[in-house]
């Protein structure tokens, strides 16, 4: 356990309407992919009346390599409908394991690893796709150390 991380926590997620922009992306090429994506879906979702339901999120689908797929959004309330790049979603109703990250985004990997201990000692597996949602704005929050990020790992 490190000080970036709190302890992990076993939740039930209710199934969440999302739009999202999704692409394999270089990892050195996700803030300007997150910078991009989040600036068209809000767009999309404000042009058809929409509103974001909560802080922006990206979905990891699968373990990250030299490149990741990743869909990169908001949670939706109201009718929303893909168009071009921006996909209508969900976020699935599961069971899952969060815990709430502070600090840099690259040091994240302490609080994936206390979830994974988690699940495995809750005697479950971890599924192949989580998500980030991104409680602090970097751009008014300009200090790494402050960011919080919510690492929601659902299981198997």
């Amino acid at each position: 356990m490190t000080e970036n991380a709190k302890q992990p926590r076993k939740i039930h997620i209710t199934e969440q309407p999302v739009a999202v922009v999704r692409e394999r992306v270089p990892m050195d090429g996700l803030t300007s992919f997150f910078g991009r994506a989040l600036g068209a879906v809000m767009a999309a979702v404000q042009m058809q009346g929409a509103t974001p339901a909560g802080p922006p999120f990206a979905r990891y689908h699968g373990m990250p390599g030299e490149t990741v797929d990743v869909e990169a959004g908001f949670p939706v309330a109201g009718s929303f409908h893909s168009t071009g790049e921006v996909a209508s979603g969900t976020l699935p109703d599961t069971d899952a394991f969060e815990a709430i990250h502070s600090g840099p985004y690259d040091t994240l990997g302490t609080t994936y690893d206390a979830i994974r201990k988690s699940i495995e000692a809750d005697g479950a597996s971890p599924a192949d796709s989580m998500w980030e949602y991104y409680l602090t704005d970097p751009e008014q929050q300009p200090d790494p150390a402050t960011w919080q990020t919510r690492v929601v790992w659902p299981v198997a």
